[in-house]
């Protein structure tokens, strides 16, 4: 027998208990796709910068806000993606895994490992695109950053919190200097970031060797876009190493990040844009190309002492076309940083490297981010060789010089000769001190050009065996007291009679 009721009352209490959930998603329809740009029709209320879901997984941003489409720049491969397939608002912003975790990791703009150390273990996200700190959260440059390069920490000091431009012809030795700065910071409670924007997938290994065997890669991390990947992740690999960069910064800790190079940054988004038809400018880039760089590079700071006075020091790359830095990239950099270091191609190749060109390159920091004793002796310094500089190309005109000209030019070669530095090789503060000290006072007259860097490396070993209070008093107290100076002049005459 059926019972009515029994069955009704049934119906009755699952009506009751059910749940009903109901969840709206804005769908949208893919009307165009190629070149890893996709037309997307029916986002209405998708927010600039938004990230939005293809059916197989992949990820896009939305760039271009337009009356009747969407266009999303996809962060991979287009291959999967057909034209009418749906596209899903996340309303989230590109974010990317900051933390302790990424340090020491190779990883890709979106945080994923290129190594082969397993996933990278953070819940913390931070988006790209964040506000730079302000006028009030931050504090003047004070504290050197060492580089271990005697022609930059002399001539071009750089500070925690600064931004100096590293620019010259490609092959001139720009991202040595870089890698010798990050070398360097071994043992300093610096974090490094290295970002490599369009390079060759084997370059980005071969530099992973190199900071790996000079066991810098346990405080660094490189972010590498390369040249194989698709424009839009090109583009955001600089936001994303600054956003790993200011997370620790935030935790007041001291991060130096290289962008390398923001000529193929700029590059890549000029792409994006013109595939996106935004009108182009001048040389084709779009024209907020040099906004693409300033909201970059203002994010580098040294933070107030309210905020923990953690600091983001910013070496951008860039490289120039035949030394031409007026071109438009350069100049826009040039103005945005606070100073350059150029290189040379010329001095390059006449064998003096690293090949700063003492003229141009400029710390608007200046002495403030020097310590005493690298102030005491580097300040005649720059006067020396530019001096030498301009009489060594008047003295090829003329054959014969008076004596005070010969000897201030065996002066500046002597100098010039002190400067040059193997790669991968930085120095410790005291030892750059020391090496200028004794090319500044002139003690190195009498001693062949060719035997100098021989002299240096043996004297600095005598120093240390015979009196290693005058090295280790420089490096405790990072200046030069008279005491000091009378017992290294006193070092000099005795170990030149052994030399």
């Amino acid at each position: 027998m059926i019972n009515a009721d029994e069955i009704a009352g049934i119906l009755k209490q699952q009506i009751a208990s059910a749940r009903t959930e109901t969840r709206e998603d804005e769908v949208g329809t893919v009307i165009e796709v190629g070149d890893s740009i996709a037309r997307v029709y029916g986002l209405t209320a998708v927010k600039m910068g938004e990230l939005v879901q293809f059916p197989a997984g992949e990820l896009g941003i939305a760039f271009n806000l337009e009356e009747d489409n969407v266009g999303v720049v996809i962060l991979g491969s287009d291959v999967g993606i057909i034209e009418g397939a749906t596209v899903r608002r996340t309303g989230r912003i590109v974010s990317v895994p900051v933390g302790d975790a990424v340090v020491g990791r190779v990883v890709n703009p979106l945080g994923q490992p290129l190594d082969d150390k397993g996933p990278v273990n953070t819940t913390r996200t931070r988006p790209i695109e964040t506000q730079a700190p302000t006028v009030v959260q931050r504090q003047p440059v004070s504290q050197p950053l060492q580089t271990g390069i005697k022609a930059i920490d002399g001539l071009v000091p750089i500070g925690k919190g600064q931004r100096e431009l590293i620019i010259g012809d490609r092959q001139t030795g720009k991202t040595a200097i870089a890698i010798d700065t990050i070398i360097n910071q071994k043992g300093k409670n610096v974090i490094c970031i290295y970002v490599a924007i369009g390079q060759k997938t084997s370059t980005v290994a071969q530099l992973y060797k190199i900071l790996t065997d000079a066991g810098a890669m346990d405080y660094t991390t490189i972010v590498a876009a390369n040249s194989a990947d698709p424009a839009s992740l090109r583009y955001i690999a600089p936001y994303a190493g600054c956003a790993m960069g200011q997370e620790l910064m935030y935790q007041q800790k001291d991060v130096l990040i290289i962008y390398d190079d923001l000529s193929k940054h700029a590059q890549a988004y000029r792409e994006i844009s013109l595939i996106l038809r935004r009108p182009p400018g001048r040389e084709a880039y779009p024209g907020d190309i040099f906004y693409l760089h300033s909201r970059l590079l203002e994010r580098a700071a040294k933070l107030s002492d309210e905020l923990g006075a953690g600091s983001l020091t910013a070496l951008p790359v860039i490289e120039t076309q035949q030394g031409d830095v007026s071109a438009y990239i350069p100049t826009n950099l040039i103005s945005i940083t606070d100073g350059q270091i150029y290189l040379e191609t010329g001095l390059f190749y006449s064998g003096i490297r690293p090949a700063i060109d003492v003229g141009l390159s400029v710390s608007r920091v200046g002495g403030a981010a020097q310590t005493k004793a690298m102030k005491s002796v580097a300040g005649q310094l720059r006067l020396e060789l530019s001096q030498y500089r301009d009489l060594a190309a008047f003295s090829k005109l003329s054959s014969d010089l008076d004596k005070t000209t010969k000897a201030q030019l065996s002066r500046g070669e002597k100098i010039t000769e002190t400067l040059k530095q193997p790669q991968f090789e930085p120095l410790a503060l005291d030892q750059e001190v020391i090496q200028i000290y004794v090319a500044v006072k002139d003690f190195l007259a009498d001693v062949p050009t060719e035997r100098i860097s021989q002299f240096h490396k043996q004297f600095y070993e005598f120093l240390r065996t015979a009196h290693p209070e005058i090295p280790s008093s420089i490096a405790d107290r990072s200046e030069i007291t008279d005491d000091i100076r009378t017992k290294l002049d006193a070092a000099i005459v005795e170990f030149k009679q052994r030399f």
